[in-house]
């Protein structure tokens, strides 16, 4: 497994849908090797290959390729813990999503949340990584339902997007992803996210407090830096991707990059359980399955941004990670059909 995770905050969101979806969610966390004790610790956190195991594990047995819509309507700010607080006390949604992005770590560090102004629209693009795993395509349409709908309560307003972006095919039934999303929905793109004017993301927020916000992001520094400080692995895994195009990093640039020594950085990752060769390995195969998703993006291409020599290294790499050639992962992401599941 990589060194990715996810919050048991938003764990619990994602249990407590499963339980509306009317599945034992006792049973179906056991057989995705979570412990069930794991919902009664705040602090505790799941390896990102569990979380789409038992994404995975719920669709089989609700036979509903769809649940990851199931309970649209709520806005479930719990799953964001102290980070929805922030997003609350923001001027505006331009701000809140700003705050999620620097913070979402404490969220999940294997997501990731950019603003990329296009024109007078942003796109609002969302990354996640599932390490030795893919991504089942319901567990990200759950976590950009469940982000709008908490944007949505945070305005106190009917926010609609330009659209919903996703890089999935389209279902032969749209009726659920309108009725769930309440906007149009872009599939095939080349991200997932959102689409949102200017003007929206601008608009005020109601429960906008400036001395509530600046305590909430002192509170959220705090946090960050005590999760930062006991997690090295996760600097390092940000460095690495920073380095990859340039080609493949060495420990030592990384260490200075870190302003550590190399034996000193080589020691903590020990410490940690997390050998530099392993972060390495698993930051490629995260963002090999982040490019892939990009049909514009040729293989070889994505094997450079991924640092290898060429296009043959990255090949047997991929049968490695996902027993299946880039071309023939990048098929799975794109073109599951959605079928009634058996």
């Amino acid at each position: 497994m990589t060194n990715r995770t996810t919050s048991s905050p938003w764990l619990r969101g994602v249990i407590d849908m499963m339980a509306v979806a009317g599945l034992d969610t006792a049973e179906l966390m056991r057989a995705a090797d979570i412990d069930p004790g794991i919902l009664l610790d705040r602090e505790a956190r799941v390896p990102t290959e569990k979380m789409s195991r038992l994404w995975r594990i719920a669709t089989e047995r609700s036979g509903n390729l769809e649940i990851g819509l199931i309970g649209s309507d709520l806005p479930m700010p719990g799953n964001f813990d102290v980070v929805g607080y922030s997003m609350l006390s923001s001027c505006n949604l331009r701000a809140a999503l700003e705050s999620i992005s620097r913070h979402m770590r404490l969220v999940s560090d294997a997501a990731e949340l950019s603003l990329e102004p296009h024109g007078e629209n942003i796109h609002v693009r969302f990354d996640l990584f599932g390490g030795r795993e893919s991504v089942p395509r319901e567990r990200i349409e759950y976590d950009l339902l469940t982000i709008l709908n908490f944007c949505r309560w945070v305005a106190g307003r009917p926010i609609e997007p330009v659209c919903v972006a996703t890089v999935f095919a389209a279902p032969d039934d749209l009726s659920q992803f309108e009725k769930a999303f309440r906007c149009p929905i872009q599939f095939g793109a080349q991200f997932n996210g959102w689409i949102f004017t200017a003007e929206a993301l601008d608009a005020p927020l109601p429960a906008f407090n400036p001395m509530v916000a600046e305590l909430h992001d002192n509170l959220l520094q705090q946090r960050l830096a005590a999760f930062d400080g006991a997690s090295l692995s996760v600097r390092v895994r940000r460095e690495i991707a920073r380095q990859l195009s340039a080609g493949e990093p060495r420990r030592e640039s990384i260490a200075n990059a870190l302003k550590m020594s190399d034996r000193t950085l080589q020691r903590r990752l020990r410490d940690e359980g997390a050998p530099f060769e392993r972060l390495l390995d698993g930051t490629r195969c995260d963002l090999a399955q982040h490019y892939l998703a990009r049909s514009s993006l040729t293989t070889a291409e994505v094997a450079y941004l991924l640092g290898f020599a060429d296009p043959g290294t990255f090949f047997r790499a991929c049968k490695r990670w996902f027993g299946a050639s880039p071309s023939q992962f990048r098929a799975s992401i794109l073109e599951r059909p959605r079928k009634a599941a058996d």
